[in-house]
């Protein structure tokens, strides 16, 4: 059997799915422990995190499931949904790429705002306090402002110093993962065109 066959295309369609599962399975394991040893404290971060990791290992269930009982109506629901996530996720990947600084503080400083528990998570690890200003009369998780004569940096200020540098990573391996869906979905679409040669010749696909 040639490479591209039926038997090639499903055991490609199967190992990449098979990707799939373990890189969710990392997702989910990796928000768990984050919130496990109190790295994250953010509830709704690692609820996000979790959820995608479950929504990937289920697009990746059904798209295994459809390769390796060449069902069409499964392999069809998985070209689909893989085909909307690659233009979601290429799309958040090239925005991720061409922020400018300005674009960059003004998501910062709405994600900053947007939780309690994210604002403590930051300036204890990065200690820094407040986003663009320091509040020394306020309270500050950051062990620069429990010392006698506190002179904290705003988190701000730490944070942009490497915002390009994660943007940039975060945008490079959303577009690397946005042409493995779109392999996906290629591979999904010929093994559903190919009749299993196992199965009765008269019989549709």
């Amino acid at each position: 059997m040639v490479c591209g066959g039926f038997i090639c295309t499903k055991n490609a369609l199967c190992a990449l799915n098979i990707t799939y599962v373990l890189v969710s399975l990392m997702l989910i394991g990796v928000a768990a422990w984050g919130k496990w040893f109190g790295l994250v404290s953010s509830i709704r971060v690692v609820a996000g995190v979790i959820g995608v990791g479950i929504f990937l290992f289920l697009v990746a269930f059904v798209g295994l499931c459809g390769a390796l009982k060449h069902h069409q109506v499964l392999l069809f629901f998985y070209m689909m949904i893989l085909f909307i996530v690659f233009i979601v996720q290429f799309s958040v990947s090239c925005a991720c790429l061409a922020l400018n600084e300005d674009q960059q503080r003004h998501l910062l400083e709405v994600g900053w705002n947007k939780s309690e528990a994210t604002q403590q998570d930051i300036e204890k690890t990065l200690n820094c306090c407040g986003f663009s200003s320091v509040n020394y009369n306020g309270s500050c998780a950051a062990q620069c402002f429990i010392n006698p004569s506190p002179t904290c940096r705003t988190c701000s200020s730490i944070i942009q110093q490497y915002t390009r540098e994660v943007l940039q990573f975060v945008g490079g391996l959303g577009l690397f993962f946005s042409f493995t869906e779109i392999l996906g979905v290629w591979l999904a679409h010929r093994y559903r065109n190919i009749r299993d040669p196992r199965s009765n010749p008269g019989a549709f696909l």
